[in-house]
């Protein structure tokens, strides 16, 4: 509705051949990328899988992302799309019955959509040095750990994850990751769990970072949390943890559970737990390097991606369970694209560990250096490349997403004030 607006009451506003060729189309990019920016956090913590730049992970325009951020990135591609669409809205001048004679010629039109489309893929990359390495042994373990498919017996998905587990010992590796809900058990208050992540551990010879769902009790009122967790023995257990602080809706809670379970009562009846929100940091010391985590749904969340840079992370852990989307759809692939983006834009390398796939360990110019097959047990184990360098994404922020969505919101009302101030004067 807003870019329909924009289309009426810029033009008369700004009523030059730059303005519709250029600035028009700035603002109309400039309003998509704020409804990105509010559909990305509202309702409900928001939905941001969507987003047009999301789907650029292979495209020739992808060193884009450690400039401008995924925000950025949708905003230039919209950009460039409407200059294409005013570049022949420009020709149609000509013909219509104003025939006005200072429409720009077709030579020149074209030749700025192809500049501007050039500009976008000749950009380079921003420079990441790497300082170190963390080798990483990630497992997916193939564990039912889904609503609609969900293991015998209590236990079991934690028992099959140590069980894939066992090729990573004696490779010497630095830091054992397990991806989200790899453990039904929560060590934290089941010593038997307890016990077995310290056997993983001490067998692996270096921390392990895992997650399962935990509970806590303040005041009589007992909460859940999706929680990731690095687990040394030789330190008592548990070191540091996670709570995930965008717990998915209608998948860890239900928003208005009465009303939505007068809808659809079988499906709002899977959803047993509600999670809380955390409030921990995200970021823990794994040993030899502190790591960003990012649970499952985190990954397209810009604020916990940046906070996790910002706050020291020197690569993420991107633990998740996809269980529960089959083997028939490509969320998973999804995923992992997303992934790969977030390696480009913070300049970190990103072990992406789920339960079924896909989990693929991605350095920070976006390549996929290790990939496991869906559905199918396996062990990723590389030496991880660290950085620490801060992109001009993650310096700028959320900055980035304000400045062009204050452009589209600032013209449409400079055109609003001209167009309606005009009709009082008549």
């Amino acid at each position: 509705m807003l870019i329909t607006l924009a289309y009426r009451w810029v033009p008369p506003a700004f009523p030059t051949a730059v303005s519709r060729l250029l600035f028009l189309p700035a603002v109309v990019a400039g309003l998509w990328t704020l409804r990105e920016a509010v559909a990305s956090v509202w309702p409900w913590g928001g939905f941001a899988w969507g987003r047009v730049a999301l789907s650029q992970s292979d495209s020739a325009i992808s060193d884009l992302f450690p400039w401008l951020g995924v925000s950025g990135v949708s905003f230039v591609m919209v950009f460039l799309c409407a200059v294409a669409l005013a570049a022949i809205q420009e020709g149609w001048r000509r013909r219509g019955p104003w025939r006005e004679p200072v429409a720009v010629p077709w030579a020149a039109r074209a030749a700025l959509v192809t500049a501007i489309a050039a500009l976008m893929v000749v950009i380079p990359a921003f420079p990441v040095p790497t300082h170190g390495t963390l080798r990483v042994g990630a497992v997916q373990g193939d564990t039912k750990a889904g609503y609609f498919d969900p293991p015998a017996r209590v236990g079991d998905n934690l028992l099959r994850q140590i069980q894939k587990t066992q090729p990573v010992y004696g490779r010497h590796v630095d830091v054992v990751v397990w991806p989200e809900g790899a453990s039904d058990l929560d060590p934290l208050e089941d010593p038997d769990a307890a016990a077995l992540w310290d056997e993983v551990a001490q067998r692996a010879g270096a921390p392990l970072v895992g997650g399962a769902i935990t509970a806590r009790t303040s005041h009589g009122v007992t909460r859940y949390y999706n929680t990731s967790m690095v687990w040394q023995p030789a330190r008592g257990g548990e070191t540091d943890h996670y709570d995930k602080k965008h717990p998915v809706p209608f998948g860890e809670y239900v928003p208005a559970r009465p009303f939505f379970h007068a809808i659809v009562p079988s499906l709002i009846d899977l959803i047993q737990r509600e999670y809380t929100p955390g409030t921990t940091d995200d970021v823990m010391d794994v040993g030899k390097a502190v790591a960003s985590i990012a649970i499952c749904f985190d990954i397209v969340d810009d604020q916990i991606m940046t906070d996790g840079v910002r706050e020291g992370g020197q690569l993420v852990f991107a633990q998740t369970n996809n269980a529960d989307f089959g083997q028939f759809t490509d969320e998973s692939v999804q995923q992992l694209a997303i992934a790969r983006i977030r390696a480009r834009e913070l300049g970190r390398s990103v072990v992406n560990i789920s339960t079924v796939g896909t989990s693929a360990i991605v350095y920070p110019d976006g390549t996929e250096h290790d990939r496991l097959a869906t559905y199918t047990p396996g062990v990723m184990i590389d030496d991880v490349p660290l950085a620490t360098t801060m992109t001009p994404a993650v310096l700028g922020g959320r900055q980035i997403e304000w400045l062009v969505c204050g452009l589209g919101v600032g013209a449409l009302v400079a055109g609003f004030t001209v167009r309606f101030g005009r009709r009082r004067k008549s």
